[in-house]
């Protein structure tokens, strides 16, 4: 059955992807040269992504969505399994959102271009007046009412287990008073962990998990470390048994 599934995604699902990825990138940069970049940088991607795990017969299961009030804007942070991490909340999240994201996928041909005219927001960690230059793009967004994504950990796992949270996502909702909405996500690590030598998928549910807002409590660096660890103890919760507890991952 593993070879079959392999000869599929090869032959059949690669190329219907390649097509999907394609013109879902090129629809984006028209629809944000000529639409709103919340319209056209939000949907072409959710249904490029729901697309991705259907032609791949990946379940998808999503707990919590109910904790979401439509009217609010969140900053989201989830543990960082693995590249189906992005299918998994683009598709199922059910957010318009901006992804905040490393200034290394501008590169990627027309979907650097694309997450540009999506109005996504790369960090550049090159300097102090880049960085406040990101966090001064993202305090924008924010403020127009959409909600953001973070990978507070900032790398995929090596091991399916969480590393440590940086503390940007979380200086900037404390700025902002916005509250945090902590996501797990678990599964994907199975489905193509990082160590994985060749990108061939692996068929296995995905769970996505939406835990309740954490609302500001006040405002300060005292305030931000109280809403990382409780945001950090909430993540883990939702995790199997055999990925609970930190493991260090060597490009933190």
């Amino acid at each position: 059955m593993t070879f079959l599934y392999r000869l599929y995604q090869l032959f059949i699902a690669l190329p219907v992807l390649l097509i999907c990825t394609a013109l879902t990138a090129i629809v984006t940069i028209l629809g944000g040269w000529i639409g709103s970049a919340h319209f056209w940088g939000y949907y072409p991607g959710k249904i490029w992504s729901i697309v991705m795990c259907r032609v791949l017969f990946l379940p998808v299961e999503v707990r919590g969505r109910e904790h979401l009030d439509r009217r609010t804007s969140y900053v989201f942070v989830a543990n960082h399994q693995g590249a189906f991490d992005i299918f998994l909340i683009y598709g199922f999240l059910g957010r318009n959102f901006k992804w905040m994201m490393k200034k290394s996928l501008r590169k990627i041909f027309l979907v650097g271009k694309a997450c540009e005219s999506a109005r996504h927001i790369f960090v550049d960690k090159s300097g102090p007046k880049k960085i406040r230059e990101t966090y001064d793009n993202a305090r924008e967004i924010l403020c127009e009412g959409t909600s953001l994504v973070v990978f507070p950990e900032g790398a995929r796992t090596f091991t399916g287990h969480m590393g440590v949270f940086r503390k940007g996502a979380f200086q900037l909702a404390d700025e902002l008073q916005l509250p945090v909405v902590p996501v797990t996500i678990d599964g994907s690590f199975d489905v193509l962990p990082r160590t994985a030598g060749f990108w061939f998928v692996r068929r296995h549910k995905m769970v996505m998990t939406i835990h309740h807002p954490i609302f500001p409590k006040g405002k300060g660096p005292e305030f931000v470390k109280e809403t990382m660890d409780e945001a950090y103890r909430a993540v883990m919760s939702a995790l199997p048994a055999e990925r609970q507890g930190y493991m260090k991952n060597d490009d933190q």
